[in-house]
């Protein structure tokens, strides 16, 4: 074959593989193989091949396009549902954490009132069984009461449930264990509404038949129940900030950069380009500006949880005060038998029921004489082996919440480190493809989104600022009922809560209100050049502008050298 003919086929091979290339590169395949992938709409909306001209409301540039302005609508859908979707995955633990340590808190609370409930009960059939059926209804009435409390449902006071039972204890103690003699009806009918009853009732506490034991009783529940009674409630309160946060709505300049973000590259051809780190936190930045304000004093609010949960495990206040019940009791009535004489005398004077009763016949059944027992230490208390439950479910819920102490000021950079890929040469501005994002990364918060270049913030969104403020006026509430929760060193070291907009470095700005200690993710450095590439200028590729280029040339160079290779037995 002659040397023409070798340069003919050299020229029409270098024509077929120009033409192939220009094809590729005018061609809207893998925009439509990507919008039928991320089940964006229908695939009859992606154009076959780009068109000039187009009318787009976002994703607008002067060169040819693979969108259509239905197109456009459908991005808008997906990144919505995208983000909303993200957002969640990204709460769902924090939301599942809070939930789920409520359940367990309540179902372990649960239990040691069964136990104790029991184990009280317990008492009345085995030492005092003719009490037993009377008292029984005021047993279940009191851990209810108890149960109640804690969990803030109604209007229940701990004290007065315990001085309740009591009052309706006293008349059973006196006329069937202090003077086991009494009259028969007056006895059987002390406790079920006749006038001795009702006198003993009501003057129980001037009385003082129990000497300090109730008093001494009520305090140390009141005191248990309370910080367990103000956790329940903190729990409640967490469950439903994450409730409404998770359904914040996107505002409409919130869409559109995020429909830029993420699918005005795809116009273009460019399917797999990520976006900047830096344009990346300007857009979710401006997008959760309202979720940001929420840091404060949801930071102070992870503190308040951990101080809470630590008052109510730390010595095991609230298990001890419940596994106490029993002995307590067991001591009041004790006081009471050791004190008859006197009680008696008592009684008589204010209820005027000394007639019912002869001497001759109380002096038959003498109150028994019984040293009251010591006071019950964490080993001797039955039940022991319950003590620490609280603590150990405690102990992992503070462990895992002090994670998410800066989960509202972190959460854009959370889903911007999902969105970025390792070791890419370029990236995507927002309008084109670039090798670095030159543009100043504002801070978090509505106040430091008067810099941003990416998305306009005009108002914060009501509906958070709401929980902003319910947040606040928790946190202050419980300041003002327990003073000094809330305000440990990890809260103290945290900052004024506002951003100025203004960064220090390249790498963008610090997190509102983030302490030194646990500083906010950082995102990568921002670099500073951008390369203009128009569609006119390169093919259409997955990712880099030049990589079909390049393909093109290579696999010319590998016909020449085969066609080199064959030279000689052509």
């Amino acid at each position: 074959m002659s040397r023409v003919n070798v340069s003919w086929i050299i020229t029409v091979l270098a024509v077929e593989l120009a033409t192939l290339s220009a094809a590729h590169a005018h061609s809207c395949h893998e925009v439509k193989t990507a919008f039928q992938v991320r089940q964006i709409g229908q695939l009859k909306w992606v154009p076959e091949t780009p068109a000039t001209g187009v009318d787009l409301s976002v994703c607008k540039h002067a060169g040819p396009s693979c969108c259509t302005r239905r197109m456009e609508d459908s991005y808008r859908a997906a990144v919505l549902r995208d983000t909303t979707q993200n957002i969640r995955s990204y709460s769902f633990e924090l939301k599942y954490l809070i939930s789920e340590h409520a359940a367990a808190f309540q179902d372990t609370f649960q239990s040691l009132i069964s136990f104790s409930q029991n184990h009280l009960t317990s008492l009345f059939e085995t030492t005092y069984s003719s009490l037993m059926s009377s008292i029984s209804p005021h047993i279940i009435c009191l851990f209810t009461d108890l149960s109640r409390f804690l969990q803030g449902t109604g209007n229940v006071s701990v004290e007065a449930a315990v001085h309740c039972f009591f009052d309706s204890l006293f008349p059973l103690v006196h006329t069937r264990i202090v003077n086991p003699g009494m009259a028969g009806s007056v006895a059987a009918d002390a406790s079920d509404g006749n006038q001795l009853g009702d006198c003993l009732r009501m003057t129980r506490q001037d009385v003082n038949p129990f000497g300090s034991h109730p008093k001494a009783m009520a305090k140390e529940l009141a005191d248990a129940l309370r910080a367990g009674r103000v956790l329940s409630l903190a729990l409640g309160i967490g469950s439903e900030v994450m409730n409404i946060t998770e359904t914040a709505e996107l505002s409409k300049e919130c869409t559109r950069a995020l429909v830029r973000m993420h699918y005005c590259s795809h116009c273009r051809g460019l399917t797999l380009i990520r976006a900047c780190n830096g344009y990346c936190l300007n857009v979710m930045r401006g997008c959760l500006a309202s979720l940001s304000e929420l840091h404060n004093p949801w930071r102070q609010y992870v503190t308040v949880l951990q101080d809470l949960t630590h008052m109510v495990a730390g010595a095991h206040n609230l298990e001890l005060a419940l596994l106490r019940i029993r002995g307590q009791v067991e001591e009041a009535i004790l006081y009471a038998q050791l004190h008859g004489p006197r009680l008696t005398a008592t009684v008589d004077k204010v209820c005027g029921h000394s007639s019912n009763v002869s001497s001759s016949t109380v002096g038959a059944f003498p109150p028994t004489s019984v040293t009251p027992p010591p006071v019950n230490i964490s080993q001797d208390v039955p039940g022991a082996d319950k003590i620490g439950m609280l603590a150990h479910l405690h102990r992992e819920f503070t462990d895992y919440i002090s994670r998410y102490k800066s989960f509202f000021n972190i959460l854009p950079e959370a889903l911007c480190e999902g969105e970025m890929g390792a070791d890419e040469l370029t990236c995507w501005s927002g309008d084109d493809v670039v090798k670095s994002y030159t543009a100043r990364v504002a801070g978090s918060g509505i106040c430091a989104q008067k810099q941003n270049p990416e998305v306009r913030v005009r108002d914060a969104d009501p509906v958070l600022m709401d929980v902003k403020t319910r947040l606040e006026l928790f946190n202050m509430e419980i300041q003002e009922i327990m003073p000094g929760v809330g305000h440990r060193e990890s809260w103290d070291d945290t900052g004024s809560g506002e951003s100025s907009g203004e960064c220090d470095d390249e790498d963008g700005c610090e997190g509102s209100g983030e302490s030194v200690a646990s500083p906010p993710i950082t995102e990568a450095d921002v670099a500073k050049t951008a390369v203009k590439v128009s569609f006119h200028d390169s093919p259409i590729t997955r990712n880099n502008p030049s990589s079909d280029a390049s393909l093109s040339m290579a696999s010319f160079i590998i016909i020449l050298l085969a066609l080199g290779l064959q030279w000689p037995f052509i």
